[in-house]
């Protein structure tokens, strides 16, 4: 099968597409044709340097896939080959997404939304589920809270913006002011132009803030919670700052979620959450991806084509 290879990590160019060994799956394993494979920060910082990542004995890089199963593996109830999914295997292990085939623990796929395209459908896992993770599972966003997303109009941005508006929360987005008109779309009540205006100083009394930047982003955010306030932040453990007395501050690393996967299937169908696709690219222009990514100006998701 055909795949993207890191041969050596480094910048983009190290990318290179070779012919590998397809993957065969093993007890409650899963094998899925891969029609689309979303493109993540994560993706190219690890490919960097290859940290935090337990690669397997060929590099490849990727995560979100959306799919078609082409086989099962003993133990295997709940899919057939044919069936659609999607979903972010194995993280923070090697899943191979920038291949032709994946091979995947079941429980961490969920049936594809009828509603979207396979682009659109791996557009989602990773980032939509960092986002439903920080928001539902570790800060219990309840209705009626004031919601700060940083970087709304980002990848997990723009899922967090739809996630705590759909749990009925008052919701403010930081943004440049391109992509305003985009977060109120999305479903923002407030949105503040960082390049304008200090955050801290136009917002205050805040329940839940989600803080996708780190540094001194983070900092500034416990000044805006109101007691009882929760910063969940997600660039790793060494974001987190010291939380003053009456707030809390954590942070939250992804992982595979076969029950968050369809909780946000819910929601799409629904009409209340929809991936933001800006780039779509053929697999062979991975380094591609990554180049406009690494620029840091992407609004929303970028996504490359397999099948």
């Amino acid at each position: 099968m055909r795949a993207m290879v890191v041969e050596r990590w480094g910048g983009p160019e190290t990318l290179v597409e070779r012919e590998v060994e397809r993957p065969e799956p093993g007890l409650n394993e899963v094998l899925v044709r891969v029609h689309a494979a979303g493109v993540n920060p994560v993706d190219w910082k690890t490919r960097a340097t290859g940290a935090l990542i337990a690669w397997g004995e060929v590099p490849v890089v990727g995560w979100d896939v959306s799919g078609t199963v082409e086989a099962v593996g003993p133990g295997v109830g709940h899919f057939r080959p044919g069936d659609e999914v999607f979903g972010m295997p194995h993280f923070p292990r090697q899943a191979g997404a920038y291949a032709e085939y994946v091979v995947a623990p079941a429980r961490h796929l969920a049936p594809k939304p009828a509603s979207l395209t396979h682009v659109e459908a791996a557009a989602l896992p990773l980032a939509a589920l960092t986002a439903w993770q920080a928001l539902v599972d570790a800060a219990g966003v309840r209705p009626g809270e004031r919601v700060l997303v940083h970087a709304a109009a980002g990848g997990v941005g723009h899922f967090a913006v739809q996630i705590a508006k759909a749990r009925g929360a008052h919701v403010i987005g930081t943004a440049s002011a391109s992509k305003h008109a985009l977060v109120r779309e999305l479903g923002a009540d407030e949105v503040i132009d960082y390049r304008e205006a200090r955050f801290e100083d136009v917002v205050s009394d805040v329940d839940v803030v989600l803080d996708g930047l780190g540094g001194e982003t983070a900092e500034r955010s416990l000044k805006v919670l109101r007691d009882g306030g929760r910063l969940i932040t997600l660039p790793g453990p060494d974001a987190v700052p010291e939380a003053r007395a009456g707030v809390s501050a954590s942070w939250v690393l992804v992982e595979p979620d076969h029950l968050g996967l369809r909780e946000l299937a819910a929601l799409v169908e629904r009409g209340e959450l929809r991936p933001v696709v800006e780039t779509v690219l053929p697999l062979a222009e991975a380094p591609k991806a990554h180049e406009i990514g690494e620029r840091g100006r992407t609004t929303g998701k970028i996504v490359l084509t397999v099948a």
